[in-house]
């Protein structure tokens, strides 16, 4: 009978059969294992460590037992298998995974105990299928809602998403998978993403865009990073001294692997010198060879190798990039703890669930406006109504498709539709898409007539005249030009006809519920007309079950909006700069706007400007209803510590975001009205009250001055606000630094 051998006892075997071999004692300190695998490699075999082998993979040393780095994309879940040199599906029938909620809905769930959670789950089931490496999360900031890739980011806000990137990354790498947070630095925009130049002050680039990479080096001591496409300072970035040499690695400490994005390199001496340390996905122009060589004509391949046997390149440049691969092959494909994992599983299944339904943001709950029934709409009592009509697209349309790199192939899905006609059986619910967005492909779209269109809608029409309830599902998909890589929406308005159909339902049937899915904010001209809107992100596997189980208050919305939502295109901040501020002009894109994104441009109009220029938001930064109540008490300062009591005055249990806000009185430099500086999510049950306290740090009173060129804390006035959202700041104390 043979007997089964763990991975840490066929370690401990290699070791004693090959004495003084450190690097493969799994026992042994890292640093020790790094040296001595060093030591033991030829040229030849460190420049292999430092490029692909496969679409996903890059090598490692057999000759000496170092196993590979398998990569997928994340950071949703786990990447169907692609071929091993071709873009095309591998056609697995076991690679199906659990789809978890886009990161836009994580961050509007504002629970750190959830993006461990999320982090956690994910990464059991990159290891059970194998991979070291989970290409994500990502972190850059939204500056525009018309970033195709917006929906796999956390907000507009750096600290909310460094708040829920750092938990995140810690469980997955407690797992013994790598994140590779990405895209570093400056990806804020599709449009020509290869070759625009991005130019911003230090100070916004220290302020906002640097600002959750930063913390996840230093506090969540992320394993891997991934280099953007675009430049700055006309260099691109996956090879940009400044950059990936200057601060990362040495300013903040970064000991990882910097990874390309895929085909992001453009020059074997600057890559070499500039901070790359595994070089993916770049395709030689003009290669006529075999599939399985074209690697070894990538730029940290065989030129590298020339150049530092010709020595144009040192060997201590590549010996450091070498060092932080092995370093990263030992935190994971060699590390005897990396979990086995799970795929699938009902915990996992449980976790999607739970994560979508506090993602979830209630935007509107009101009376309808006209008809019998004066109350608010939601939570939904199915039973008031005898004809029930969904409409929308969205209802049934699976929405982990698509999308680019972060396309899954989930085992279940749940629709809007499915979840509906399952939780309410035999109740008959009477569907029409109302529109068709077209079949989605990665470069384009195939489009639908506008006679098909004319007769969607004209269906729609005729169905809502006999219902007494309609359920809209719409909003945005991952098609091209909507949320999707590679390419940027094309307006603010919702494609496809959809604010007409939404108008004239409403004119018809005033009972009408809008929900919405997408990563950005859109304009929403018939939101006088509508009695309740929800906006969903996407919401992954368990998405029909999440959204049911809110409208119908089995669960009591608690989502906050990690973004601005502006009532059109031109209120934000970059819009009033023009074309050259997005997306740019001859490939070079300015940030005119300076540290005034999303609420701190809207708080920073309103505070200076007069009459029609006094612009708000539709939705504030932060915002978010509940079916029940929540009073603020009045703040009090002790100390450095902060405390407001908040009470659920309601007659539900629900759970309440409290939120901190610091703003300078007086300053030597311009600064915002108000930044977000802490947060805590709290459940309180009907009548309950608790009193929730923030500790005032001097990183909260800090700013990176344009004078100094360092970051500075001015003593002075400081206004200390406790609010649901940033645009409710009257709870406010003055604490003097």
């Amino acid at each position: 009978m043979m007997k089964r051998v763990t991975f840490l006892a066929l370690l401990s075997l290699t070791v004693m059969g090959a004495a003084g071999q450190i690097y493969l004692d799994p026992q042994a300190p890292i640093e020790q294992r790094v040296e001595d695998a060093l030591g033991r490699m030829t040229l030849h075999e460190k420049i292999g460590v430092l490029h692909a082998q496969s679409k996903f993979t890059s090598a490692g040393v057999p000759r000496l037992g170092i196993r590979q780095l398998n990569m997928d994309d994340g950071p949703h879940g786990v990447r169907e298998e692609l071929d091993w040199n071709a873009w095309r599906t591998a056609n697995w029938t076991n690679d199906s995974c659990v789809a978890f909620p886009s990161l836009t809905c994580l961050a509007a769930t504002w629970n750190r105990d959830l993006a461990r959670l999320y982090g956690k789950s994910v990464s059991e089931e990159f290891a059970y299928r194998g991979k070291d490496v989970m290409l994500g999360p990502g972190v850059n900031i939204q500056r525009t809602p018309l970033n195709g890739r917006a929906f796999e980011y956390m907000g507009e806000d750096p600290l909310l998403a460094a708040e829920m990137v750092v938990p995140y990354i810690e469980a997955v790498q407690q797992n013994g998978v790598a994140c590779c947070l990405k895209h570093f630095a400056l990806n804020n925009q599709e449009t020509d993403r290869f070759t625009v130049n991005v130019n911003v002050s230090e100070r916004a680039l220290r302020e906002i865009y640097l600002y959750p990479f930063e913390q996840a080096v230093k506090r969540a001591h992320v394993y891997t990073i991934m280099g953007s496409y675009n430049l700055w300072k006309n260099v691109h970035c996956s090879q940009n001294d400044t950059l990936l040499n200057r601060i990362l690695k040495q300013e903040w400490g970064f000991d990882g692997a910097l990874v390309s994005d895929w085909n992001a390199v453009t020059d074997t001496w600057q890559a070499a010198t500039g901070g790359l340390d595994i070089e993916m996905g770049t395709e030689p122009r003009g290669y006529k060879g075999e599939p399985a060589e074209v690697y070894h004509h990538y730029y940290m391949a065989r030129p590298l190798e020339q150049m530092v046997e010709e020595g144009k390149v040192p060997m201590s440049v590549i010996d450091d990039k070498v060092r932080r691969v092995l370093r990263t092959i030992f935190r994971t494909s060699m590390n005897p703890r990396k979990v086995v994992g799970n795929l699938c599983s009902e915990a996992h299944v449980e976790a999607c669930r739970q994560i979508a339904e506090e993602g979830i943001v209630l935007l509107k709950n009101a009376q309808p406006q006209k008809g019998k029934n004066r109350e608010k709409l939601l939570p939904l009592d199915l039973s008031k109504y005898q004809h029930i009509l969904v409409v929308g697209e969205n209802a049934t349309r699976s929405l982990t498709r698509g999308g680019g790199s972060s396309e899954l192939k989930p085992l279940h899905e749940v629709s809007p539709l499915e979840a509906l006609t399952f939780h309410f059986s035999p109740f008959t619910f009477h569907f029409s898409p109302g529109y068709a967005s077209g079949r989605a492909l990665y470069d384009n779209v195939d489009p639908v007539s506008p006679v098909e269109q004319a007769r969607l809608k004209a269906e729609a029409l005729d169905k809502a005249r006999e219902a007494d309830l309609i359920i809209y599902v719409g909003g945005m998909n991952k098609n091209r030009h909507q949320d999707c890589e590679n390419g940027d929406r094309e307006g603010y308005d919702l494609s496809f006809g959809q604010n007409e159909l939404i108008s004239e339902l409403a004119d018809i049937q005033p009972n009408i519920v809008v929900v919405t899915f997408g990563g950005n904010p859109y304009a929403m001209p018939w939101l006088q007309k509508v009695a309740a809107l929800v906006h969903c992100w996407y919401l992954g596997s368990e998405s029909g079950n999440a959204l049911v189980r809110v409208l119908t208050g089995q669960v009591n919305p608690s989502g906050k909006l990690p973004v601005t939502f502006a009532r059109q295109l031109s209120d934000y901040p970059y819009a009033a700069y023009g074309a050259e501020a997005y997306p740019g002009v001859n490939r070079q894109v300015y940030y005119k706007e300076d540290i005034y994104v999303g609420y701190r441009g809207f708080d920073k109009r309103m505070a200076t400007a007069k009459g029609k220029q006094r612009v708000s938001p539709l939705f504030p930064f932060g915002y978010g209803l509940s079916y029940t109540t929540y009073r603020y008490g009045k703040p009090v300062l002790n100390g450095r510590t902060v405390s407001i009591d908040v009470t659920n005055t309601g007659s539900r249990a629900g759970k309440e975001t409290v939120q901190l806000y610091i703003g300078a009185m007086k300053c030597s430099e311009d600064r915002p009205v108000k930044e977000l500086k802490d947060f805590r999510k709290i459940a309180l049950q009907p009548g309950e009250t608790q009193t929730v306290s923030f500790t005032l740090t001097d990183d909260m009173f800090r700013f990176f001055s344009v004078k100094k060129g360092q970051w500075t804390v001015e003593p002075g006035q400081y206004r200390v606000s406790v609010a649901p959202s940033s645009a409710e700041s009257k709870n406010a104390v003055i604490f003097t630094l």
